[in-house]
């Protein structure tokens, strides 16, 4: 039984330097058409994006499509959206490592790399919405000359500062650590003069004693022990910025668990997005096998019943409640028939109709069907935050405000730059860094030889 798992998670007969030698390839070798094409595309975004923040820096957010009822529309609902992706990479790294689970060899590295790109892109946007970027280190409590000027600490909007900043410094140790075998293995192997030096820096010294390999797993496990927590209180804390106010809709105590759980639903989703790329930009077949899809797709089909469940409790709490006001939050028969009603169906087609789909084994295990499905549920959870911000403030407690919200193009031309940057960033990753721990795969590939 365990050896037919293994056997799932390398296909193909490999051996130690087939491994080695196919895990460096993309980084030994010339970058392919497929590669400069994805290139060129999020390089192209990505400018558009920064176009579009100098433009809002300069002229300021009025350009953006916020009015007076709407003030948090378009940029919060990016920004929430970008940590959820966050949230799988160090989930699949820490818990299941925790968990002694032998598939996430295959797709940590990657999962890892998303988190650190995912919340750079996520930092941008409460940046910009400050108006003043430039004077953003007012929401840390360092000295200053002006008085009395020191951050509100019972605002949960500073707790999301030191809860992302937080997740942010472990989750990049966390995966430069990991990193350090597989930059010695480079180092050795290159003959570049000036490649030899750069990865011997980044190798720290690395010579694979029996006595460093120790101290790797240690730190490792001692990681992956501070990250676990860390992916339940960052987005539980990013929920206490909309659970903590008297907003209708968001006034809610399920938010923190529903959250996690749809931050983990969105954060695998992308996975499968981003693995799909490199599995066939690199040619990764071998190592990213339909094993690691199915085990991907039941734990999106586990927490996409949890969110599912918490969309039906919302729905029937504003219902019940008979309320006027509660009829116009993001889950419910007002939400359903009124003006955002596109709003509505989309996140309940991608997030709950559209999953289901994955109960049949045949497209659980179909490579295609989970890459199509993985886009969907992006999708579906971009609309959900956008559900939550802007159904929820458009008709608050005072008709005489009520309003509807288009974003401008300047909002759509920031969003499309994130997820330009966010390629252009885990594209350069492919090229320089080894996206498979291989080191920690031939654990895998030792056992597989032996059962053989």
């Amino acid at each position: 039984m365990s050896s037919n798992h293994r056997n799932e998670l390398i296909i193909g007969s490999k051996t130690y330097s087939n491994l080695t030698k196919d895990i460096l390839y993309p980084l030994e070798t010339k970058s392919g058409k497929l590669w400069w094409i994805a290139f060129i595309i999020a390089s192209l975004a990505t400018l558009l994006g920064l176009a579009c923040i100098t433009y809002t820096i300069i002229t300021g957010i009025g350009v953006w499509g916020l009015n007076r009822t709407i003030n948090w529309a378009w940029d919060i609902t990016n920004f929430v959206w970008w940590i959820g992706i966050g949230h799988a990479g160090t989930l699949i790294s820490a818990v299941l490592l925790l968990f002694r689970q032998k598939w996430r060899l295959s797709i940590n590295r990657s999962a890892e790399a998303m988190t650190i790109f995912a919340v750079i892109q996520a930092g941008l946007f409460p940046l910009i919405h400050m108006g003043r970027p430039f004077e953003a280190y007012w929401v840390f409590p360092i000295p200053n000359q002006l008085g009395s000027l020191w951050p509100n600490f019972n605002s949960p909007l500073l707790w999301d500062v030191f809860a992302i900043s937080t997740y942010f410094s472990v989750s990049f140790i966390f995966w430069f650590i990991g990193l350090i075998p597989d930059f010695a293995m480079i180092r050795d192997r290159t003959q570049n003069i000036i490649k030899k030096k750069i990865y011997g820096i980044l190798s720290f010294g690395w010579s694979g004693t029996a006595k460093q390999w120790c101290m790797f797993e240690e730190i490792s496990l001692i990681l992956a022990g501070l990250c676990t927590p860390l992916v339940f209180s960052v987005h539980t804390i990013v929920s206490f910025d909309f659970a903590t106010s008297i907003i209708k809709g968001w006034h809610s105590t399920i938010f923190p668990p529903y959250f996690v759980a749809g931050a983990i639903f969105s954060g695998f989703a992308m996975v499968q997005t981003l693995l799909g790329v490199a599995r066939k930009v690199l040619h990764l077949e071998s190592y990213i096998t339909i094993k690691h899809i199915e085990n991907m797709n039941i734990i999106i089909m586990v927490t996409g019943g949890i969110v599912s469940l918490a969309y039906i409790s919302e729905f029937i709490m504003s219902w019940y409640s008979g309320s006027i006001f509660e009829d116009f939050t993001y889950l419910s028969p007002g939400a359903a028939t009124g003006p955002f009603f596109w709003a509505f169906w989309s996140l309940i087609i991608c997030n709950i109709l559209i999953p289901q789909l994955l109960w049949f084994k045949k497209i659980r295990r179909s490579f295609l069907w989970s890459y199509v499905i993985s886009i969907f549920i992006n999708i579906g959870m971009w609309f959900e935050r956008f559900d939550i911000i802007v159904l929820n403030l458009s008709h608050d407690y005072l008709p005489s405000s009520w309003t509807g919200f288009l974003p401008s193009f300047v909002d759509i031309g920031i969003f499309i730059g994130t997820i330009g940057l966010f390629f252009v960033l885990y594209l350069l990753y492919t090229r320089t860094f080894p996206i498979i721990a291989q080191s920690e795969l031939k654990t895998i590939l030792k056992s597989q030889t032996d059962n053989e």
